[in-house]
């Protein structure tokens, strides 16, 4: 009888593909509203555009203008992270960091890209709102700045 698992498994498999496509071509073009955060944000970062350029996404070379308040929100992400960096080590710490700044960049108007862009950005804005934070964290993650541990 493997003929007859072997029939269900592409079943399923090509039932996947089918259901996998469906939902790509659902998709929009448009910026959908964030959702499934449970924690609320107050600040945000506005990113500014050259003409040519669109509304919220900087043009290539250009780093976003970003508020006080979306500092010391990245600030208020990190410090709670610094004991389980100091615990897991440097190697998993910067995993740990590099998820922690995307997620705030997603939350902060989808700066990602203008954050790789810029790596050190992310030392400026940390250095100018919470030092101490700052210190700590190039300590627990042994990097010489922070910009250093951004891989993607």
């Amino acid at each position: 009888m493997p003929h007859s698992r072997w029939i269900s498994r592409s079943t399923l498999l090509l039932a996947g593909v089918i259901a996998a496509a469906a939902l790509t071509a659902c998709g929009s073009e448009s910026n959908p509203a964030p959702t499934g955060s449970s924690s609320s944000t107050t600040g945000s970062a506005t990113a500014t555009t050259k003409p040519g350029g669109t509304a919220g996404t900087p043009k290539p070379g250009t780093t976003p203008d970003i508020s006080d308040a979306a500092s010391a929100q990245l600030c208020d992400m990190i410090k709670p992270e610094l004991s389980n960096w100091r615990v897991q080590g440097p190697t998993l710490g910067r995993i740990g960091l590099n998820a922690l700044v995307h997620e705030w960049a997603l939350r902060n108007g989808g700066i990602n890209g203008a954050v790789l862009a810029d790596k050190p950005i992310i030392d400026r804005l940390t250095t100018k709102s919470c030092p101490d934070v700052h210190k700590e964290a190039i300590q627990a993650l042994e990097l010489p700045d922070l910009a250093s541990g951004l891989a993607f």
